[in-house]
């Protein structure tokens, strides 16, 4: 199968790269820069050139390809409703050139637009209250007549060259000088390690259901002291309790996440799919020691 890779040289994005080609897949990944060409390239992908706002480039993409996998997305929390609308029009221009064909798109979402506090699992409706809308986009598309699925991942996607949510919780650890978490610590991250990640989105490419709700979830539900208590333990730092009133001063943009309560289950998606994550946990990922090598 030929595929188009939107995000295709970020930190999940390059692993989808190697686990498609590993299986016997072309890949084709979107550039919008000559490094991002020639790090694809490298990785024994071909290039089409193009960006999320480029949305000829983004239908030309498609209609050459056998499949796409969507992942970019610009993570501006700072304008997070223009980022959001970007999406959504890619989502659409994309699935423009699939109608009518059966090729498969597979879209990325997040558990955390899910209802807080209670085990979500792939039968549970996306929150109506953020901005972001790659799950209604892609389900529109299915009426439509696209084969489009979802595939959720878990706030925290790990391994090797991670600069997301757990290098920036260590960064602001290491700012503040402790490693702190909210209140009694017991709120829930979900967690998936970024190679078992890329193999569900090849899972989902060539076996997924249109309308289909998959989980990118390994641990259900880290309490967030114990991950706090991990990076401060590396660090040679404190562990604290803060209050919520506290949040914003010590995590800055990440209080919101630090803050939730996201426990997700992926009983669904294993049992669709096949899928069964090998590699290793969040704590045990964390206390390998990489994330703290500066």
């Amino acid at each position: 199968m030929r595929v188009f890779v939107t995000g295709a040289t970020g930190f999940i994005g390059s692993a989808v790269v190697r686990e498609l080609i590993d299986a016997g897949h072309e890949v084709v990944g979107l550039a919008r820069s000559d490094n991002g060409a020639s790090a694809l390239k490298e990785a024994g992908a071909d290039v089409h050139r193009g960006s999320l706002e480029d949305l000829d480039s983004l239908r030309g993409g498609a209609s050459a390809a056998d499949g796409v996998i969507h992942l970019a997305f610009n993570h501006d929390f700072s304008n997070f409703a223009a980022s959001a609308e970007t999406d959504s029009l890619a989502i659409d221009a994309i699935g423009s050139a699939l109608e009518g064909t059966g090729k498969p798109l597979v879209v990325t979402s997040g558990t955390l637009m899910l209802k807080p506090g209670t085990l979500v699992t792939e039968k549970d409706a996306s929150s109506q209250a953020t901005p972001r809308r790659s799950e209604e986009a892609a389900f529109a598309l299915v009426e439509r007549g696209v084969r489009a699925s979802v595939v959720r991942l878990a706030p925290s996607v790990h391994g090797l060259g991670d600069h997301g949510f757990v290098w920036s919780l260590i960064g602001k650890a290491r700012d503040n000088g402790v490693s702190a978490y909210i209140g009694d610590g017991l709120n829930r991250w979900p967690a998936v390690h970024r190679l078992d990640a890329a193999r569900l989105f090849r899972l989902a490419l060539e076996k997924g259901s249109a309308g289909a709700r998959y989980h990118g979830v390994c641990d259900e539900g880290v309490p967030f002291r114990d991950i706090a208590a991990v990076i401060g333990r590396h660090l040679n730092l404190p562990a604290v309790s803060i209050a919520p009133e506290e949040a914003e001063a010590h995590f800055g943009w990440l209080a919101f996440a630090a803050s939730a309560d996201n426990p997700a289950s992926s009983a669904l998606t294993r049992e669709r799919l096949g899928w069964r994550p090998t590699h290793p946990g969040l704590i045990s990922d964390l206390e390998e020691g990489h994330y703290f090598k500066i």
